[in-house]
C-alpha cells in the first residue's frame, strides 16, 4: 500500500509540473502530458527511486532523474506532439530541471518510508 501512495504522490507531482511546462508553456495537449507522466513515473520510480537511490545518494539519484526525464519527455514528446526537435528539447530540459527538484524531496520521503532500503542511511540527504 505504501508503494501505491508513493506512486500517487509522484504521479500528481509529475503531472502538475509537466502540465505547467508542456501544456501552458508549449501547448501540448493534456492527454499527451498524461501519457508522458505515466511512462515517466513508472520508469523513474523503478530505476531511480527503488534501484539507484539505494546504491547512491539522493543528489546522485536526483541528477540521474534530470537525464532520464529529459530523454523520456523529449523522445515521447516528439512522437506524440509533432513539435520540432529543438522546441521539444527545450521543453524537456525545463521539465527535467523542475521535476528533478521535486524528485530530490520525493527521495527523502521514499527513504523515510523505507520503500527503498538504504544501505547507507546517512547518505540519503546529500
Amino acid at each position: 500500500m505504501d508503494h501505491v501512495k508513493a506512486l500517487a504522490i509522484k504521479g500528481v507531482m509529475t503531472l502538475l509540473f509537466l502540465y505547467v511546462v508542456l501544456t501552458l508553456g508549449f501547448g501540448v495537449s493534456f492527454l499527451n502530458v498524461l501519457i508522458v507522466t505515466i511512462v515517466l513515473g513508472a520508469v523513474s520510480y523503478l530505476l531511480g527511486d527503488l534501484y539507484l537511490l539505494i546504491k547512491t545518494t539522493n543528489s546522485v539519484a536526483a541528477t540521474a532523474d534530470v537525464g532520464l526525464t529529459f530523454i523520456i519527455v523529449w523522445l515521447l514528446g516528439m512522437a506524440l506532439t509533432g513539435l520540432g526537435t529543438g522546441t521539444m528539447a527545450g521543453a524537456a530540459a525545463i521539465s527535467a530541471v523542475i521535476i528533478a527538484l521535486g524528485e530530490y524531496f520525493f527521495h527523502i520521503y521514499v527513504v523515510y518510508k523505507r520503500l527503498a532500503v538504504k544501505k547507507r542511511l546517512k547518505a540519503y540527504m546529500y
